[in-house]
């Protein structure tokens, strides 16, 4: 089953490596014979369904969650081997999809002309203030 990020890409399945082991969650003594804890991973530096500048900007933002270069997604919160392994696939496809977005540019703004008013208002009470604080000059 591939992996579709809708507007980004498709990852096809032979790129995702799945291992299964017994998950600590809800199930009471079922949990202790089933493997139902997913491990999905996926190799982002090797990975062919993704362009040059994907694969640069995941390495990037991505860094501290990646090992050699294979990011591994976790779930154990449901019962089910098969709705765990869903959800695996739904937290990669966010995190990938939350990897890609283009960074914004922050364009620095000037102060408005109130802003700059109130500021300079602000200064002249404090001055008045300490002003007033001083000892009186000696006559």
């Amino acid at each position: 089953m591939d992996l579709e990020i809708p507007p980004l890409l498709t990852i096809p399945a032979s790129e995702l490596g799945w291992r299964f082991s017994r998950s600590s969650g809800p199930g009471g003594q079922h949990v202790n014979t089933t493997d139902s804890r997913a491990e999905l991973l996926w190799n982002v530096a090797d990975s062919s369904a993704l362009t040059d500048e994907q694969r640069l900007l995941l390495l990037r933002r991505l860094g501290p969650k990646l090992v050699a270069g294979v990011i591994t997604v976790t779930a154990s919160e449901e019962r089910s081997q098969l709705r765990n392994r869903e959800l695996a696939l739904a937290k990669l496809a966010r995190l990938i999809s939350n990897g890609l977005v283009p960074e914004t540019v922050r364009r620095p703004s000037k102060p408005t002309r109130g802003s700059a008013r109130r500021h300079r208002v602000a200064k002249e009470h404090r001055s008045a203030t300490k002003q007033q604080r001083r000892r009186p000059a000696a006559e």
